[in-house]
């Protein structure tokens, strides 16, 4: 069935001026990291090639260093140095070029907020000041002729970004990251010299590089601007309605573009757990029109087409940025514009996608598990490989993984059956849904299952759990076992290798018990030793309950590996408030009557917290048992996926169930085998 798209998002389809070049439409993907830079060339270029195929206007780089002192390793940032790097950068703009998009790039120096570990360069700022998370490391006081080299570096970035093709290019002012943003503050500002003091002084620099690269480039390129308005630290810091809105004043129609956000990254990029689902910046960047006649683009995971055509009406935005929903869904626009709005992939705001940039690798996607993989598995987030073969194939187990596994093997057109063992579909992701501020995840399970319910060539039964011997007389070729796995009761996990003394004689739930609903009251330990967000989540749902709620974990934070995906401190934050009592660098040992003991990581000694209940989110156990039923049965393919193989996270999961889509019926390879970039010399 042809479609077409709804008139009320017509808007959004505008063609837009900025400066020398016009985009095509509204759909802008910001500059955005992702774990690529200089060290994945072609990975990075087909990712964005993929979005400009998709239907973004104007596709960005991530941020790019200007100069050897401010190198961000081991992060996997762009770089543009020298001449020699030119050629990398090349291959981005030709690959989103090639689909009719403008190609940006983000020129950055950072400061001192860089601790340039590999050029071993001192750090320089505004101002001297100690960098954070370092060994006595502090940035040293920019004189005048550091300003002036700066100020060089910036020009022959800009020329040789013109070199490579870009269309359009950023003098960066954002995030904490960008040394223009540090002269702008005075938390970073302390100069009593031309550079310092009054806004119309500490605007000074960011205006020279402006008018600088336009000098340079502005003839051939846009020339945009990235400005935080707003750091969310009040008079601490910079405001949009003081210092944010006095530059955007001053600076006001000497940029092509104004693409305005709010400060630091944290900020910019929160989590669905603690921001409204999108549009959550519009308040501190809606002065920015009023104040200057130049296009504007700003985000706040936009994912709805009528709020998107309602910013642009209201005189909001000019421009739909994005960043996480061009990565969950990189054909967003092409979809609203062919009115299958059905087909989007909405992101869920898990910001597992940050957590790749923050350990150094290629990003991953909740949603979207053909991210980062476009160059090195060569995945389509839209196209796969059709059957080899009209042989049926049987999922069991309708989680995130057995969904993804499903849909994609429809999609090559197998015959697929999908049995599920309970009366709902959506596996863990429907159970974590209905937790404190995980409602959006259930984009995970309705995404698919949306897809599967209308298709000729699946046939879905709920209700439906199945033993060895029910699926050796069904009779089908080829099966995936997506059967999951389940949460222990017993605490083990990376700091309990065996069973908890002392679990006979006392009431422990585990986290299953409690997302099934059942009743909890009384003194409550929850033992976090997974370090995620369900411990934090579980702990806030106690709380809500009325549970005196006690979070012990053997590491200095609480949720540690939430500092990933940079909702650790708010985390941390919300329990403190909803009055739980944190307790950190502890081991829980044992359990006595009416308590729970635990021991400091560092000396031993041993404390007791008095408890009616224990929930140890500790580890799951793969629920891997009708896989071993099957093992003598006469089968061509007999695989588990997802958390049954392996528990992980869903965004595992989901990629699980993809990759064995994706492998099903392919002889002769190694499916941990991939493409890989190596340095020639």
């Amino acid at each position: 069935m042809i479609m077409s798209r709804d008139p009320r998002h017509d808007i959004l389809f505008e063609p837009v001026q900025i400066g020398p070049k016009v985009a095509r439409n509204r759909f802008y993907q910001v500059p955005h990291c992702n774990g690529m830079g200089y060290r994945y060339p072609r990975s990075l270029a087909a990712m964005r090639g993929v979005k400009a195929e998709g239907g973004w206007a104007v596709v960005c780089t991530e941020e790019v260093e200007i100069h050897p002192s401010t190198e961000v390793m081991p992060a996997n940032e762009g770089r543009l140095w020298a001449d020699e790097d030119i050629s990398y950068h090349a291959l981005t703009v030709e690959a989103i070029q090639a689909h009719g998009s403008l190609a940006g790039i983000e020129l950055v120096h950072q400061g001192p907020t860089t601790k340039n570990r590999y050029s071993r360069i001192p750090p320089m700022g505004p101002s001297a000041r100690a960098i954070a998370g370092t060994n006595s490391l502090q940035a040293r006081t920019m004189d005048r002729a550091d300003i002036k080299a700066l100020r060089g570096w910036y020009r022959d970035a800009a020329l040789r970004a013109r070199q490579a093709g870009y269309d359009l290019i950023y003098v960066y002012a954002g995030h904490d990251l960008s040394i223009l943003q540090h002269f702008l503050s005075r938390k970073w500002n302390d100069r009593t010299d031309e550079y310092g003091g009054s806004i119309e002084n500490r605007v000074r620099l960011f205006r020279e590089v402006l008018e600088e690269t336009k000098e340079a480039v502005g003839h051939e390129m846009a020339v945009a601007v990235r400005f935080a308005v707003d750091e969310l630290q009040g008079p601490e810091g910079i405001t949009h309605d003081g210092d944010g809105r006095a530059v955007v004043e001053l600076l006001s129609e000497l940029p092509d573009l104004w693409d305005v956000n709010i400060s630091d990254w944290p900020n910019d990029s929160q989590t669905a757990r603690f921001a409204p689902d999108e549009g959550y910046q519009d308040d501190y960047i809606r002065f920015v029109k009023q104040v200057t006649g130049k296009p504007v683009v700003g985000v706040g995971r936009y994912t709805s087409p009528d709020g998107m055509a309602k910013r642009v009406r209201d005189g909001l935005l000019d421009f739909i940025g994005a960043a996480r929903p061009s990565i969950a869904d990189p054909f967003l626009p092409k979809k609203i514009e062919e009115g299958r709005l059905e087909d989007i992939r909405e992101c869920i705001g898990c910001n597992i996608c940050v957590s790749g940039d923050n350990e150094n690798v290629p990003y991953r996607c909740t949603q979207n598990p053909t991210v980062g993989e476009e160059w090195r598995r060569e995945w389509h987030p839209e196209k796969i490989a059709m059957k080899t073969t009209n042989e049926p194939v049987l999922v069991v187990g309708a989680g995130p993984a057995g969904l993804e596994c499903a849909m994609q093997l429809s999609k090559r057109g197998y015959p697929v059956t999908l049995a599920e063992a309970s009366s709902e579909l959506g596996g863990r992701v429907t159970k974590e849904a209905k937790l404190p501020g995980l409602a959006s995840y259930i984009r995970v399970r309705d995404y698919r299952v949306q897809y599967l319910q209308v298709q000729a060539n699946v046939e879905l039964y709920l209700e439906s759990p199945l033993t060895a011997e029910d699926i050796a007389d069904m009779e089908v070729p080829h099966v995936y076992l997506a059967t999951g796995a389940n949460w222990r009761r017993d605490a083990v996990g990376s700091s309990l290798r065996h069973p908890l003394e002392g679990l006979s004689n006392h009431t422990v739930f585990s986290p299953d018990d409690i997302m099934a609903g059942v009743s909890v009251s009384g003194r409550v330990v929850v033992y976090d030793d997974d370090n995620y967000y369900l411990g934090g989540v579980i702990a806030e749902k106690l709380l809500d309950a009325g549970c005196s709620v006690t979070i012990v974990t053997s590491n200095p934070i609480i949720s540690q590996w939430t500092e990933l995906t940079m909702e650790q401190h708010r985390v941390q934050k919300r329990l403190i408030e909803k009055g739980a009592t944190l307790t950190v660098s502890k081991r829980l040992v044992r359990l006595e009557e009416g308590c729970a003991v635990t021991a400091c990581v560092f000396t031993g000694q041993e404390e007791r917290i008095a408890a009616d209940v224990l929930v140890p989110v500790t580890e799951r156990l793969p629920e891997d048992s009708l896989f071993a039923g099957l093992q003598d049965a006469d089968l061509k393919t007999l695989k588990c996926i997802g958390d049954a193989f392996a528990p992980a996270s869903i965004a595992a999961a989901v990629y699980s169930g993809h990759l064995a889509a994706r492998r099903h019926e392919v002889e002769g390879e190694d499916l941990q085998v991939f493409k890989t970039e190596r340095v020639t010399v």
